[in-house]
């Protein structure tokens, strides 16, 4: 990957630099780990509302289980998660805190229609059926290819639709903040390119959105800063610009 001068200056679809005083999620000294294996070291990062942060790194640098350890989807070995000042202590509370967490794979439940994969995004949250009809309208309007497969099976539509499922799905609990593990996995550029419209369209209604993505460039043209990490550390955090300035993220994928 050669990151070029070009890369540096503005474009069209970055968006403009802002202060983010209000902090929403905080995450300090995380370790997570599976047995003996330490998958993330010491992390330390943090989510402005309103903000979109990318995390980048190679395979296996531990960006997955660090949206794990922050959801507590796997518990922390050690450090603290909170989400506006609320302690995450557990997969229920992160999403009683404002979290949702899109996986990677989406994983949609295949034998179920797209309206009942929707409806279950709403499963921990005690809301009336009206509250529900407007979420699902909404999602509808966000991605309207899913009002058109409503009554299909989750496993029969394409991998993009899938994805617009997850996240729309996840965007059910009216979440403060969205975890993003591999948006662009397996899926076409113009794909990618409509669901990060999408989500440009909902960050700018307040949504904050903490993104994994494998296509470096898009990551740096929508996010407002970014993490690099490397063996379960941050080598780098700062915004996209002293990222390729000083050369981090092509260090820590070469």
């Amino acid at each position: 990957m050669t990151l070029t001068d070009r890369d540096t200056e503005p474009t069209t679809t970055r968006r403009s630099r802002r202060s983010h005083p209000n902090r929403l999620l905080d995450a300090r000294g995380l370790d997570v780990a599976y047995g003996s294996i330490t998958a993330v070291r010491h992390l330390t990062l943090h989510v402005d509302k309103g903000e979109i942060v990318a995390l980048l790194g190679p395979n296996g640098a531990g960006k997955t289980s660090t949206l794990r350890g922050l959801t507590n989807l796997v518990r922390p070995a050690s450090g603290r998660v909170t989400v506006g000042g609320v302690r995450i202590n557990g997969p229920g509370s992160s999403v009683r805190a404002g979290m949702a967490h899109v996986p990677e794979g989406r994983r949609v439940f295949p034998e179920m229609s797209v309206l009942d994969n929707l409806r279950l995004g709403c499963w921990q949250d005690r809301r009336s059926s009206k509250v529900v009809d407007e979420r699902i309208a909404q999602a509808y309007e966000l991605f309207p290819r899913l009002s058109e497969r409503r009554s299909q099976a989750a496993g029969s539509l394409s991998g993009g639709e899938q994805q617009m499922l997850a996240i729309a799905r996840a965007l059910m609990s009216d979440p403060q903040i969205l975890l993003i593990d591999e948006l662009s996995l397996g899926l076409s550029p113009l794909v990618v390119d409509e669901i990060l419209a999408r989500l440009l369209e909902r960050n700018k209604e307040g949504l904050s959105i903490l993104l994994i993505e494998q296509f470096v460039h898009r990551a740096l043209e929508v996010a407002d800063r970014l993490y690099v990490l490397k063996k379960g550390r941050i080598s780098f955090s700062g915004t996209p610009a002293a990222a390729v300035h000083v050369g981090a993220v092509e260090e820590a994928y070469l």
